[in-house]
């Protein structure tokens, strides 16, 4: 699950220097209490500017790595972790290994209190078209709002289940697309809301339908 802290504008360059702390053992399992202090790490190559604006501002992000207090990679960091293991795979001879993602997804409605619910966008099946698709403009503004961002989107189609959605977007090394799909489904579930749907990406939602 991605986590996410704030800052404001000025205080950027401690941010960048990798001096921003946070309390780790406030993360369901990270540390102990008295091994709270961690710090974050920025990898200035996820540096972007979301395309949309809060209250007329923009807001930019850096993906972070988590170092212990002795300066460390944090063994529970995912992302460390995956850098490890292709590190590893690297020096075993092998030159690199690429992901290509093919996100599946699930919109449902909200309820009249912006809740949730498990009812499907629509009622399409596999590619249909818009008169089947309830759902077509906001996977169509999911995938332009991630053009905007760099993504090269390749197809997007309903897939087989009631609500069910595809985008999928050009491969990459395993680290890069792992941040792009964490990336992708913080855009989807952004999106999303301005149609007043939820984006899930739960294994299977509905019982008796497909999974993604």
């Amino acid at each position: 699950t991605i986590k996410n802290v704030e800052i404001p504008a000025s205080q950027l360059d401690k941010a960048l220097d990798g001096e921003m702390m946070f309390d780790g053992s406030s993360i369901e399992g990270f540390v102990r209490l008295e091994e709270s202090d961690m710090y974050l790490k920025p990898d200035f190559n996820t540096w972007v500017i979301f395309p949309w604006e809060h209250n007329g501002r923009r807001i930019a992000r850096l993906i972070c790595d988590v170092y212990d207090i002795d300066g460390n990679p944090f063994e529970g960091d995912p992302r460390s972790n995956l850098k490890r293991v292709v590190k590893e795979m690297e020096e075993m001879g092998y030159e690199g290994m690429n992901l290509g993602a093919e996100p599946e997804f699930f919109l449902f409605k909200l309820d009249r209190h912006g809740h949730p619910t498990t009812e499907p966008s629509d009622e399409g099946g596999y590619f249909d078209l818009a008169a089947m698709d309830d759902g077509e403009e906001c996977r169509r503004e999911i995938s332009r709002t991630l053009e905007e961002m760099g993504f090269e989107v390749e197809m997007f189609h309903h897939e087989n289940a009631p609500g069910q959605q595809e985008i999928s977007f050009k491969y990459a090394d395993a680290v890069t697309s792992s941040d792009n799909l964490q990336t992708f489904k913080l855009v989807a579930k952004t999106v999303a809301r301005r149609y007043n749907l939820h984006a899930t990406f739960m294994p299977k939602p509905i019982y008796g339908q497909p999974g993604s």
